[in-house]
């Protein structure tokens, strides 16, 4: 059960720093949730691997780190975590803060941007977490935050930087809830997300597998 908790209250701690980063419209909103996230990771990681990411869970799934059942509980906990998140946001705020891609920019692009940088994200993770030679290491959430960071000052404008379904679910569901807010976005931020974290999962094992031979 402390595994579950864990995962809600990181996805928790999460969301309600994104939120409240995007409706003060803070400059410093991306080192907020970059510094913030590593610090998440940190408290986590050595309870329940610190996911905080349904798209995060599946990798590990595929990856072999962590076990089938304790999936479903996972994604549960950092989607409560997030409306739980998002509710707060609204009550403390007043504002709601939905991810929608920014219209300028064509569907595909959105598309590439989200697979990308949880591409990225997953791998990251997955090479600081996961990997024989790196295992144990001290630096593994600053290096998850700091990818992260990366990743919203590159396309957050393009797609808003989601790169986690749970991050979009709680925010579009108070929305709905709120403002009667579309939902014709949350395709994006579940399709896009799940698959670069997924193909990041091949990566690495064929990255391990170089690491072995090398060390053959």
């Amino acid at each position: 059960m402390k595994k579950y908790i864990t995962e809600l209250i990181g996805a928790f701690f999460l969301v309600l720093t994104i939120g409240m980063s995007v409706t003060n419209n803070d400059p410093m909103g991306p080192l907020a949730i970059g510094f913030g996230l590593s610090a998440l990771v940190y408290m986590g990681g050595h309870i329940s691997g610190a996911h905080y990411n349904p798209a995060v869970t599946l990798g590990f799934l595929l990856a072999g780190g962590v076990q089938r059942k304790d999936v479903a509980p996972y994604l549960a906990a950092q989607v409560v975590g997030s409306f739980l998140a998002s509710t707060c946001v609204y009550f403390i705020s007043g504002q709601t803060f939905a991810p929608i891609p920014n219209p300028e920019y064509q569907l595909h692009y959105v598309l590439l941007s989200e697979f990308l940088f949880t591409f990225l994200l997953m791998l990251v993770i997955l090479n600081v977490a996961m990997s024989q030679r790196t295992r144990g290491n001290a630096y593994y959430g600053i290096a998850i935050g700091l990818t992260v960071t990366a990743g919203i000052v590159a396309v957050g404008d393009m797609s808003g930087a989601v790169f986690n379904p749970a991050v979009a679910l709680g925010p579009i569901i108070i929305d709905v809830m709120v403002n009667s807010g579309p939902v014709s976005s949350m395709w994006i931020y579940i399709l896009a997300p799940v698959s670069g974290a997924v193909a990041a999962v091949p990566i690495f094992r064929a990255q391990e597998t170089e690491r072995s031979d090398d060390s053959g």
